[in-house]
């Protein structure tokens, strides 16, 4: 008997620190998501310029070549992305930096050290009602 298995989400994790990055895409695997790890922004542009949207994004903010400020705001201006939810993680604690990424298009802001079970908590609450 066949049975059609469900498609699994697909999610973009960019992150520059190797550490945080593979315990992101652990995190995700483990709750069946495939993952695309892209370490710096230029990689991550081109990804978002040439592939087709996942169901969410998690983003750095401080990373090498392109931003994570300047990501977000190309998945807004991307029709087929513009509807991703994005959450950005990051070192930054100042008030502004949130406001910045909230008003550049971004769903979420968590501040690292995050908390791994509140992260994955906001993942499945941001691909649900994208969905």
């Amino acid at each position: 008997m066949n049975s059609i298995q469900p498609k699994r989400p697909g999610a973009l994790v960019v992150e520059d620190d190797e550490n945080i990055a593979y315990l992101l895409q652990f995190m995700l695997e483990r709750e069946h998501y495939r993952v695309a790890l892209q370490r710096e922004g230029r990689s991550a542009d081109a990804f978002i310029r040439t592939q087709p949207p996942v169901d969410i994004v998690l983003l750095d903010v401080m990373l090498p070549f392109v931003d994570g400020f300047q990501l977000v705001e190309l998945i807004r201006a991307t029709p087929a992305w513009r509807a991703v939810p994005v959450i950005m993680l990051t070192a930054k604690t100042r008030e502004q930096d949130a406001v910045r990424a909230l008003d550049a298009g971004a769903s979420d802001y968590i501040h690292k050290p995050f908390a791994p079970n509140e992260l994955m908590a906001r993942v499945r609450r941001h691909t649900k009602a994208a969905s």
